[in-house]
């Protein structure tokens, strides 16, 4: 069976993407959960990792004799491996979008990143006020979300990005679990978009163990001194 290696789910936005896609696809792997205790060499972090993953990251998912690093390369080699569960849209068209469009999440946001980490047992909507008010990038980063969502469940449909779960909708969960924690403002066709994916089995899992871990981890947490 595969193994999934990630960190704390409730901080670790890149680990969610591979995780969600898996769990919600139907596709079984071992979760291998390494624990977010610091960066340097000898943290326990690294030091599980770096026999795994050169780059000493998560989320890595082995298979066999094989490591798979970094989100789009999980998810491409996930869809190629599990055709079946038809994890990007059918059509060329739609699937050149899909990849477009993660690749652009995988790459940018960095305003919406950095002034509001993931934090998903927290709710913090007076640092989201703060953030809108003084960060102009975070405002044209919430801008291009709430568009871009409205945008492609206008034309495919809904319920989800191209109609049915696909790997986009993964990997926009993250900025999704910002949204919420700091009450970020959307359109009502976004926000309803925002509920039917954190309803969805592979999302609300990940987000129920994230509640559930009660591990505060101070260098993880700008905006709070305790749970």
């Amino acid at each position: 069976m595969m193994k999934l290696y990630i960190a704390n789910k409730n901080y670790s936005s890149w680990s969610m993407r591979p995780w969600v896609m898996l769990k919600q696809a139907g596709i079984d792997f071992e979760e291998v959960m390494v624990r977010f205790d610091g960066f340097d060499a000898q943290s326990r972090f690294k030091q599980t990792l770096k026999d795994i993953n050169p780059v000493g990251k998560v989320p890595v998912l082995v298979d066999g004799d094989l490591a798979v690093w970094d989100t789009l390369s999980i998810a491409e080699y996930a869809a190629e491996k599990f055709p079946d569960k038809q994890l990007w849209p059918a059509k060329v068209a739609d699937r050149a979008r899909a990849r477009s469009i993660c690749a652009e999440m995988h790459s940018g946001f960095a305003g919406i990143r950095s002034a509001c980490p993931m934090n998903i047992d927290a709710y913090l909507p007076e640092i989201g006020a703060l953030a809108l008010r003084d960060k102009e990038a975070v405002r044209q980063d919430l801008k291009r979300i709430d568009s871009l969502f409205s945008s492609l469940l206008q034309a495919h449909k809904g319920p989800m990005l191209f109609g049915e779960f696909s790997i986009p909708d993964a990997y926009f969960a993250p900025v999704v679990m910002r949204i919420k924690t700091y009450a970020l403002p959307v359109s009502k066709e976004t926000q309803a978009y925002i509920d039917r994916l954190c309803a969805m089995p592979g999302v609300k899992a990940w987000i129920d163990d994230a509640l559930a871990e009660n591990d505060f981890i101070d260098f993880e947490e700008p905006f709070r001194t305790k749970p």
